[in-house]
Protein backbone atom coordinates (compact mmCIF):
# COMPACT_ATOMS: atom_id res chain seq x y z
CA UNK A 1 0.00 0.00 0.00
CA UNK A 2 1.39 3.22 -1.01
CA UNK A 3 2.60 5.74 1.71
CA UNK A 4 0.39 9.13 1.79
CA UNK A 5 2.60 11.77 1.52
CA UNK A 6 1.08 13.79 4.62
CA UNK A 7 0.01 12.14 7.95
CA UNK A 8 0.52 12.48 11.16
CA UNK A 9 1.98 8.72 12.88
CA UNK A 10 2.11 8.21 16.24
CA UNK A 11 1.89 5.67 18.75
CA UNK A 12 -1.25 6.25 20.94
CA UNK A 13 -4.32 4.93 22.62
CA UNK A 14 -8.10 5.68 22.60
CA UNK A 15 -7.05 8.85 24.61
CA UNK A 16 -3.59 9.74 24.73
CA UNK A 17 -1.03 10.27 21.61
CA UNK A 18 2.94 10.34 22.74
CA UNK A 19 5.55 12.87 21.13
CA UNK A 20 8.77 13.33 21.65
CA UNK A 21 11.38 16.19 22.80
CA UNK A 22 14.94 16.49 23.73
CA UNK A 23 16.15 18.52 26.19
CA UNK A 24 19.40 19.04 28.34
CA UNK A 25 19.44 16.75 31.36
CA UNK A 26 18.79 20.00 33.30
CA UNK A 27 15.38 19.97 32.44
CA UNK A 28 14.72 16.52 30.76
CA UNK A 29 15.99 14.63 33.86
CA UNK A 30 13.40 16.33 36.25
CA UNK A 31 10.93 16.41 33.58
CA UNK A 32 11.38 12.59 33.64
CA UNK A 33 11.22 11.84 37.69
CA UNK A 34 8.52 14.17 38.16
CA UNK A 35 6.09 13.98 35.13
CA UNK A 36 6.35 17.35 34.56
CA UNK A 37 8.65 20.90 33.33
CA UNK A 38 11.04 22.22 35.75
CA UNK A 39 10.92 25.45 36.48
CA UNK A 40 13.84 25.89 34.33
CA UNK A 41 11.66 25.03 31.44
CA UNK A 42 10.33 28.28 29.55
CA UNK A 43 6.79 28.24 28.75
CA UNK A 44 7.13 31.62 26.79
CA UNK A 45 9.48 30.00 23.63
CA UNK A 46 8.16 28.13 21.02
CA UNK A 47 8.44 23.90 22.01
CA UNK A 48 8.30 21.70 19.12
CA UNK A 49 6.62 18.34 19.43
CA UNK A 50 7.37 15.56 17.04
CA UNK A 51 4.69 11.93 17.10
CA UNK A 52 8.11 10.60 14.99
CA UNK A 53 10.22 8.42 17.08
CA UNK A 54 12.66 8.78 14.31
CA UNK A 55 12.32 12.29 13.37
CA UNK A 56 13.31 12.91 16.84
CA UNK A 57 16.20 11.25 16.25
CA UNK A 58 17.12 12.67 13.31
CA UNK A 59 16.90 16.25 15.46
CA UNK A 60 18.66 15.54 18.09
CA UNK A 61 21.21 12.91 16.45
CA UNK A 62 19.97 9.98 18.68
CA UNK A 63 20.59 12.15 21.59
CA UNK A 64 23.88 12.81 21.27
CA UNK A 65 23.93 16.68 20.43
CA UNK A 66 24.83 19.51 22.78
CA UNK A 67 21.44 20.67 24.95
CA UNK A 68 19.59 17.02 23.57
CA UNK A 69 20.99 14.89 25.54
CA UNK A 70 17.90 13.81 26.77
CA UNK A 71 14.99 12.22 24.91
CA UNK A 72 11.22 12.56 26.56
CA UNK A 73 8.13 10.28 25.43
CA UNK A 74 5.95 12.76 26.34
CA UNK A 75 2.40 11.16 26.79
CA UNK A 76 -0.55 13.88 26.19
CA UNK A 77 -4.39 13.36 25.77
CA UNK A 78 -5.46 13.20 22.06
CA UNK A 79 -8.32 16.60 23.24
CA UNK A 80 -4.70 18.11 24.00
CA UNK A 81 -3.18 17.54 20.63
CA UNK A 82 -6.47 17.60 18.78
CA UNK A 83 -7.19 21.26 20.16
CA UNK A 84 -3.27 22.64 18.93
CA UNK A 85 -4.05 20.97 15.54
CA UNK A 86 -7.69 22.74 15.61
CA UNK A 87 -5.43 26.21 16.78
CA UNK A 88 -2.41 25.73 14.49
CA UNK A 89 -1.39 27.71 11.01
CA UNK A 90 1.04 25.84 8.77
CA UNK A 91 4.33 27.78 9.57
CA UNK A 92 4.86 28.16 5.38
CA UNK A 93 2.47 30.14 3.18
CA UNK A 94 0.48 28.07 0.53
CA UNK A 95 -1.11 29.46 -2.67
CA UNK A 96 -4.49 28.18 -3.09
CA UNK A 97 -5.30 27.23 0.90
CA UNK A 98 -4.41 30.57 1.88
CA UNK A 99 -6.32 33.57 0.76
CA UNK A 100 -3.02 35.50 0.30
CA UNK A 101 0.30 35.84 1.98
CA UNK A 102 -0.88 38.77 4.01
CA UNK A 103 -3.75 36.80 5.50
CA UNK A 104 -1.49 33.77 6.27
CA UNK A 105 1.07 36.47 8.10
CA UNK A 106 -2.09 37.13 10.33
CA UNK A 107 -3.06 33.78 10.66
CA UNK A 108 0.62 32.83 11.83
CA UNK A 109 0.91 35.60 14.48
CA UNK A 110 -2.25 35.25 16.28
CA UNK A 111 -2.37 30.91 16.08
CA UNK A 112 -0.88 29.46 19.44
CA UNK A 113 0.32 26.42 17.47
CA UNK A 114 2.11 25.98 13.83
CA UNK A 115 2.73 22.87 11.74
CA UNK A 116 5.72 21.55 9.93
CA UNK A 117 5.32 18.49 7.53
CA UNK A 118 9.25 17.62 7.33
CA UNK A 119 10.46 13.92 5.67
CA UNK A 120 9.96 11.24 7.74
CA UNK A 121 13.20 9.32 8.48
CA UNK A 122 14.30 5.95 8.45
CA UNK A 123 16.85 3.95 10.69
CA UNK A 124 19.48 5.77 8.81
CA UNK A 125 17.97 8.88 9.38
CA UNK A 126 18.08 9.25 5.72
CA UNK A 127 15.23 11.49 4.18
CA UNK A 128 11.87 9.05 3.14
CA UNK A 129 9.71 10.61 0.06
CA UNK A 130 6.27 11.23 2.42
CA UNK A 131 6.13 13.19 5.48
CA UNK A 132 5.73 13.41 8.84
CA UNK A 133 3.43 16.22 11.46
CA UNK A 134 5.96 18.25 13.85
CA UNK A 135 3.78 20.52 16.01
CA UNK A 136 4.87 24.34 17.40
CA UNK A 137 3.36 25.14 20.48
CA UNK A 138 3.28 28.79 21.86
CA UNK A 139 1.54 31.08 24.37
CA UNK A 140 -1.81 29.73 25.20
CA UNK A 141 -1.16 26.01 23.60
CA UNK A 142 2.86 26.03 25.14
CA UNK A 143 0.78 26.55 28.62
CA UNK A 144 -2.24 24.23 27.95
CA UNK A 145 0.66 21.49 26.97
CA UNK A 146 2.77 21.93 30.13
CA UNK A 147 -0.13 22.48 32.88
CA UNK A 148 -2.64 20.18 30.83
CA UNK A 149 -2.49 17.72 28.03
CA UNK A 150 0.61 15.89 30.16
CA UNK A 151 -0.51 12.50 30.84
CA UNK A 152 3.02 10.98 32.01
CA UNK A 153 7.05 11.90 30.55
CA UNK A 154 9.25 9.19 30.25
CA UNK A 155 13.17 9.01 29.54
CA UNK A 156 13.54 7.36 26.65
CA UNK A 157 17.08 7.57 26.13
CA UNK A 158 18.47 4.36 26.88
CA UNK A 159 15.79 3.10 23.78
CA UNK A 160 17.46 5.75 21.45
CA UNK A 161 20.83 4.45 22.37
CA UNK A 162 20.29 1.31 22.30
CA UNK A 163 18.22 1.27 19.18
CA UNK A 164 21.53 3.50 17.58
CA UNK A 165 23.99 0.78 18.75
CA UNK A 166 22.24 -1.71 16.79
CA UNK A 167 21.90 0.22 13.82
CA UNK A 168 25.51 0.75 14.03
CA UNK A 169 25.94 -2.81 13.87
CA UNK A 170 23.79 -3.44 10.85
CA UNK A 171 20.77 -5.43 13.07
CA UNK A 172 18.70 -3.40 11.17
CA UNK A 173 15.76 -6.06 11.89
CA UNK A 174 16.39 -5.89 15.74
CA UNK A 175 16.69 -1.75 15.60
CA UNK A 176 12.84 -1.85 13.79
CA UNK A 177 11.65 -4.16 16.34
CA UNK A 178 12.64 -1.75 18.96
CA UNK A 179 10.66 1.34 17.37
CA UNK A 180 7.65 2.74 19.05
CA UNK A 181 4.86 0.52 17.31
CA UNK A 182 3.43 3.99 15.20
CA UNK A 183 -0.04 3.90 13.65
CA UNK A 184 -1.85 6.67 11.56
CA UNK A 185 -3.47 9.06 14.61
CA UNK A 186 -7.03 8.80 13.56
CA UNK A 187 -7.09 13.09 13.06
CA UNK A 188 -10.71 13.50 10.62
CA UNK A 189 -10.25 15.53 7.32
CA UNK A 190 -11.89 18.30 8.95
CA UNK A 191 -9.40 18.76 11.72
CA UNK A 192 -6.75 18.64 9.14
CA UNK A 193 -8.04 20.43 6.24
CA UNK A 194 -6.82 23.84 7.08
CA UNK A 195 -2.89 22.31 7.26
CA UNK A 196 -2.60 20.10 4.43
CA UNK A 197 -1.11 22.13 1.26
Amino acid sequence: MEEPHRRIRALHTASTITVYQAYCSEIGGPAARKGRFPAAWNPDRMTWIKPSFLWMMYRSGWGTKEGQETVLAVEITRDGFDWALRHACLSHYVRGLHPDRDGWQRDLKRAPARVQWDPERDLHLRPLPHRSLQLGLSGEASSRYADEWIVSISDVTPLAHEIHALVRDGELDSAARRLPQEQEYPAGAELLAHLRP
